[in-house]
């Protein structure tokens, strides 16, 4: 069964009733973690409700440390309110990700900044390949910025960088710098290294399950229960959509319907 849940975002607090909601989630018998996905718009004071809750870690969307860059890749002024997040993630003692995309010509300087801030603080910096989810529907054939030459960097400035184990099922790959507090990872999001040991399935704000993010979606479960369907016909429709998944990332983009591009941005599907 599941045993560890992620709301994700975009901010999932822009929902009006998301904290009634999360507090319930964390009350839920079988659940061992709830972890949440945020930008950090909006999080700040929230904090405190978070710890009593029980939130067992966030990741923090960030891909740079620079206020003008920022403003110039998210098109708001809110990097105050995003780093206000951070530190408050640090105070209340939550386990942090910092979530930063690898854009080629828009962000690439700030990877060693991010990497430094490992050095005194216990959290976990994670670069991801830029995906082709950008709502324009284009799609790379090559990637400046893959996970080697993302490694390779950091390398150049931290020569001293060490592999850890990965945990099980992790997406990324896990490295820690002597000295350091925290850990910094890689994760291989457009060359889909990792299919062979994902485990994990989404639902979109719409109620679509997606057992992969390169997949258009398998059925929406919003449209079975509202058909009245029993809890074993949802049972059995999400054990066939399971039995079925595409075995990587690359099958289920080419399984998509109509082979129709990848249209969706990360704010629809979460991440």
């Amino acid at each position: 069964g599941i045993e560890k849940l992620r709301i994700t975002g975009g901010e999932p607090f822009v929902r009006r009733d998301m904290m009634d909601f999360l507090r319930e989630l964390c009350r839920m018998d079988g659940l061992k973690k709830v972890n949440i996905t945020t930008n950090g718009t909006l999080t700040a004071p929230l904090i405190p409700q978070l710890k009593q809750f029980g939130v067992h870690s966030v990741n923090l969307s960030l891909d740079t440390l620079d206020k003008e860059r920022f403003f110039q890749i998210t098109r708001r002024d809110e990097f105050d309110k995003v780093m206000a997040t951070f530190h408050a993630l640090l105070e209340y003692e939550i386990p942090t990700k910092i979530n930063a995309v690898v854009m080629d010509g828009k962000n690439t300087e700030d990877i060693l900044p991010m990497v430094e801030l490992t050095k005194k603080h216990p959290v976990n910096v994670r670069f991801i390949e830029e995906m082709p989810f950008n709502g324009e529907g284009s799609n790379h054939s090559t990637l400046a910025w893959n996970y080697r030459k993302i490694l390779s960097h950091i390398q150049s400035g931290y020569p001293g960088i060490e592999k850890i184990p990965d945990p099980p099922h992790s997406t990324s790959y896990n490295y820690r710098i002597p000295g350091h507090q925290g850990t910094v990872g890689i994760i291989a999001a457009y060359s889909r290294t990792f299919c062979g040991t994902c485990n994990r399935i989404r639902i979109t704000p719409k109620g679509m399950l997606k057992t992969c993010l390169y997949d258009d979606g398998v059925f929406n479960i919003r449209n079975l229960l509202r058909a009245g369907a029993t809890d074993e016909q949802v049972r059995e429709t999400f054990l066939e959509a399971l039995g079925n998944r595409a075995k990587d990332g690359w099958e289920a983009e080419k399984n998509r319907k109509f082979g129709l591009p990848i249209q969706e941005s990360m704010s629809t599907i979460g991440g």
